[in-house]
């Protein structure tokens, strides 16, 4: 909010404008030199506001999947978040990582190149000492890993890499695999430095471990699909997967689940004085014929009429009707 003057301070501003002690030109030249933007024509700008928010929306997705993911597979708290999206060069991003960290270099075919997702320290030792039934502690000094460590964290990062796949799928199909993991950034050369690059960073909680993870993804892996990096795409992609492919899954999951199935043969009514003295051998004549249709119950409800028979050495009931809504009153409608 702009600060508001005293009446002293106008009248001050005024005197000064009236004896041109205060020149008003030179006023609005220093006004538009601070509106000026600095431009670098070395490293120009790749990725547009509305790509950076597509892939603010795609890597939100992201983070979900993995805080879900991990805490189911670490059996503790987990919380991932998107910090930033950024344009920078590689060269500054090889600058910004520790040297001894986790970087894994992923294919994401059809797209030709590489990405690299990064785990500090604080992220990579407590994931790994949680699987081997560890508190989940970070080391007080970072150290490179072991042969059987880097096994170990090599299964959840393809994990994480299959998260990342789904969360992407809106927009591309693609196939992520993990191609390497290295420890020292010098080791690891995906573009020429001065490339320009996009990088995620999450900051990731873990039990008491808080670290930070990104997500390193050249221009010119991205560059044939930036067209599809926007937020009208994204959300036609999503409203049509909800339409076909997710209501197909829902009705395949349906379709798998275990409903109570019973047939009525009969009821009666009797005075409570009758059924207290009731005793094993005693008949009970129910209110059907023996040539009636049975009622079907799915649950509670009546669906079905049928007749009893034997299949084999089974009890059987051979469906004759379908109960329409409504048509029976104690269908529960």
């Amino acid at each position: 909010m702009s600060e508001v003057l005293s009446q002293s301070e106008i009248d001050a501003l005024l005197s000064a404008l009236s004896t041109g002690e205060l020149d008003v030109e030179e006023m609005k030249t220093e006004e538009k030199a601070k509106k000026i933007k600095i431009y670098d024509f070395k490293r120009p700008d790749k990725f547009s506001k509305d790509q950076i928010r597509t892939l603010q929306m795609l890597h939100d997705s992201f983070a979900r999947l993995m805080t879900t993911s991990l805490s189911a597979q670490l059996r503790t708290m987990v919380q991932i978040q998107v910090v930033s999206v950024e344009q920078l060069t590689y060269e500054e991003f090889v600058r910004s990582i520790p040297t001894l960290t986790t970087l894994t270099i992923f294919e994401m075919a059809p797209l030709e190149g590489s990405g690299i997702l990064e785990l500090g320290p604080n992220i990579t030792f407590p994931v790994i000492d949680r699987l081997l039934g560890g508190p989940g502690y970070a080391p007080d000094k970072a150290r490179e890993l072991t042969d059987i460590e880097e096994i170990i964290i090599g299964k959840v990062i393809n994990k994480m890499l299959d998260n990342f796949q789904e969360s992407w799928k809106n927009v591309v199909e693609m196939n992520v695999s993990l191609k390497s993991i290295e420890t020292n950034p010098q080791f690891v050369q995906i573009v020429p430095p001065n490339d320009m690059v996009v990088l995620i960073t999450f900051n990731g909680v873990i039990g008491r471990n808080e670290g930070i993870m990104t997500i390193c993804l050249p221009y010119i892996v991205l560059e044939p699909i930036l067209s599809k990096l926007s937020a009208h795409y994204w959300f036609s992609s999503t409203r049509k997967e909800t339409t076909t492919e997710h209501l197909s899954l829902i009705k395949k999951k349906i379709e798998k689940a275990k409903i109570p199935v019973a047939v009525e043969l009969g009821g009666t009514v009797i005075p409570i004085q009758d059924l207290l003295q009731l005793q094993v051998g005693d008949v009970l004549p129910l209110d059907a014929s023996l040539d009636r249709e049975l009622d079907v119950k799915i649950g509670t409800r009546t669906k079905f009429k049928g007749r009893p028979g034997l299949v084999g050495n089974k009890v059987a009931i051979q469906i004759t009707s379908i109960v329409e809504e409504g048509e029976d009153e104690n269908n529960g409608y």
